[in-house]
């Protein structure tokens, strides 16, 4: 098959790293950026205004999604934007990931009852009702292992197979994408029937390791450093045996965060440093508090909540530069310095990983257009 144009409807898109990801696979062109939070979208405008990337066609829509179905005018406005788009591309497609706290395990768990777990049907209503050629969801690993919330999921899944949608899932960690870091997410795919069978393509077929880097079993099985007394701007060699593109250090490195326009962007303790200068490098089991390994990945990086992320050999919390490199963006993202330090770090935390992002993105592209699935399309 040759190579589709593409283009993407963005919603929840926050300060924009899933899409980035998609933008950078050649095919991709976001047509469409829905965001509710006015500082995410002043980010997601102001980090692509100084990368120098194109205005999506259809514009930036600052408005809880919601309006796209129960306001008249917003709901024309969309299914005429889908309409045209579906006429001016190859196929056309809808990415989100809705807010997720209701669903996770840390956070308020109440599920799709809760205001943002409400969010979550309404993204799946709209996918219904506009029907792109293809759709992504994404959302916290709760949602697929918690029994009552997969309840809910399967429930959404249903409603989209009857709506004529075929559909392909995993629980994927970003750290297979080499991100440094230990993510795990669902992420629901699925594409119009009538455009597999018209393009003889069969769901069967996607490859969700089409991009993967490396196995999380294999990753977890090393022999990763675990602990060490924290020593404030210390040196140390990098041990045998291990991923060096899956460690901390290695990102600051490769984004060089302390010369990063957002180096200078964290949060200062209100009292003494003592508990900055007490907890070991590595130690980032706790709740909150947790001390990075140079030489580790880091875990989930969550910013809010009063999860606190210590760097591992200053006596301070982690930068918006450093955050940014373990959620594996290029070096020429940077955040507008006027946004607020926890506009920048909910955000940070929030999104998709870029190369994560970057290997679905691909997978996508790839199952579109790879010559194997005419090979073993079903019918």
């Amino acid at each position: 098959m040759k190579q589709k144009n593409i283009g993407i409807f963005s919603f929840f898109s926050g300060a924009g790293f899933l899409d980035l990801g998609f933008e950078h696979v050649q095919q991709y062109e976001i047509l469409f950026v829905n965001e509710a939070h006015k500082p995410f979208m002043d980010i997601y405008q102001g980090t692509r205004a100084l990368m120098q990337h194109k205005e999506p066609k259809y514009g930036y829509h600052l408005k809880d999604i919601a309006r796209f179905i129960h306001s008249e005018e917003d709901q024309r406005f969309l299914a005429l934007s889908v309409h045209e788009a579906k006429a001016i591309k190859d196929i056309v497609g809808f990415i989100g990931g809705p807010p997720c706290p209701d669903f996770s395990i840390a956070g308020k768990n109440k599920g799709h009852r809760g205001d943002n777990g409400k969010l979550s049907e309404t993204y799946i209503d709209l996918i219904i009702k506009n029907m792109p050629d293809f759709f992504l969801f994404e959302n916290v690993k709760g949602l697929y292992r918690t029994k009552k919330h997969r309840e809910f999921f399967d429930y959404m899944k249903k409603k989209l197979t009857v709506s004529g949608y075929a559909l392909t899932e995993k629980l994927i960690n970003s750290i297979e994408y080499g991100v440094p870091q230990d993510r795990e997410r669902i992420i629901l795919v699925g594409f119009q029937k009538n455009y597999l069978e018209d393009n003889r393509i069969d769901i069967l077929n996607f490859d969700w390791n089409h991009n993967v880097k490396y196995s999380a079993e294999e990753i977890f099985a090393m022999n990763w450093p675990t602990k060490s007394p924290f020593a404030e701007n210390s040196a140390t060699t990098m041990p045998n045996g291990i991923i060096k593109e899956l460690t901390v250090q290695y990102w600051f490195d490769k984004n060089d965060v302390q010369n990063h326009p957002n180096s200078n962007k964290h949060f200062k303790p209100k009292a003494g440093l003592s508990k900055f200068q007490t907890i070991d490098e590595g130690d980032d089991k706790k709740k909150s508090y947790k001390r990075l390994h140079r030489w580790r990945y880091s875990p989930t990086a969550a910013y809010g909540n009063n999860e606190v992320h210590l760097h591992p050999y200053k006596a301070r919390r982690l930068t918006a530069a450093e955050a940014m490199a373990i959620q594996s963006l290029p070096k020429n993202f940077i955040l507008p310095n006027e946004i607020t330090l926890t506009n920048m770090f909910k955000t940070i935390g929030n999104g998709v990983p870029y190369l994560a992002s970057k290997g679905i993105a691909e997978a996508i592209d790839n199952f579109i257009t790879g010559e194997d699935n005419e090979k073993i399309y079903s019918g």
